[in-house]
């Protein structure tokens, strides 16, 4: 296939890379060329100065960006790829966004005669390297049926969940369980710590019950070592949170442990933690015990 790759971050650059040596031909495209260069450099492939000349002529579009206005930027900016790509191509979009958003840039992408999946992932830095993420993916089942096999050099598991706006509806929903597992686990470590219990110790024994978790097999050491600067951002999990929140307001549904666990990490970019992993609740909770305390 002749793709494109829109956004060289923590996820697309490996993500982007995975194509490369799966036998695509790839054209990347990122805000700081540097940075695109430097990937040329690892993986080969060409580099494009704008969206819109990295889209041009090729099959398959894909994009990682930060937010919904870097997105609509990348799209439908005045060098955004919607206006170079071909009709019957495809266009499909790893960000992390609204399903608002989504639904737009389907339709809009139906004008124009080509197909757009929005298609959010799951599985974090270490997926995108390892090219195991999760993505779940809302579109046409034609759009789908074209992506799935090219999206296979980096995928553990994708599916169609439904329309355009149904995968990024279902990323909200992977991001409210994280959060409320990630609470409930420095809640659950702090008593221990607390009580004078090793924190791994205990891990040992529930990870092996009802209360095993991704979050409790990969962040145990990492907390129990107060180690942050790795995984996802706060910031992002913030933003993604915010998002989750805005669709609930607009579907009549309340979220309190989401809005609740949203407000601890606004306390952790508080401590300076805005870079730090979502894990680092845990700093939120033991500050919060030792204060009791004194």
């Amino acid at each position: 296939m002749k793709t494109a790759f829109i956004g060289l971050g923590v996820m697309g650059y490996p993500m982007a890379g995975h194509l490369k040596k799966g036998g695509h031909e790839v054209t990347v495209y990122n805000r700081n060329p540097a940075k695109a260069a430097q990937w040329k450099a690892e993986y080969g492939g060409d580099t494009a100065p704008t969206p819109a000349e990295a889209a041009k002529d090729k099959d398959i579009v894909f994009c990682c960006v930060g937010r919904d206005s870097d997105l609509r930027e990348v799209t439908l900016g005045d060098k955004g790829a919607f206006g170079a790509m071909k009709k019957g191509a495809l266009f499909v979009d790893h960000t992390t966004a609204s399903a608002s958003i989504a639904r737009e840039l389907d339709a809009e992408a139906q004008k124009r005669g080509f197909d757009f999946v929005d298609a959010p992932v799951s599985g974090g830095q270490a997926g995108a390297v390892n090219g195991k993420l999760g993505i779940m993916c809302g579109g046409t089942e034609a759009g789908y049926a074209k992506a799935e096999p090219v999206m296979a050099v980096y995928t553990k598991l994708a599916k169609r969940l439904g329309p355009a706006g149904s995968g990024q509806l279902t990323k909200m929903a992977n991001q409210i369980c994280i959060a409320g597992i990630v609470q409930g686990m420095s809640e659950a470590y702090s008593l221990m710590r607390a009580a004078g219990l090793d924190i791994e110790a205990v891990t040992e024994v529930i990870s092996k019950g009802a209360a095993q978790s991704w979050q409790m097999e990969n962040r145990i050491k990492t907390m129990s070592a107060g180690e942050y600067n790795h995984g996802f951002a706060v910031e992002w999990m913030r933003k993604d949170l915010n998002i989750a929140l805005e669709e609930a307001r607009k579907q009549g549904v309340s979220l309190p442990v989401t809005a609740l666990v949203d407000q601890f990490y606004a306390e952790v970019e508080n401590l300076g933690g805005k870079r730090w992993d979502t894990s680092s609740l845990f700093v939120r909770q033991e500050t919060a015990r030792k204060g009791n305390k004194s």
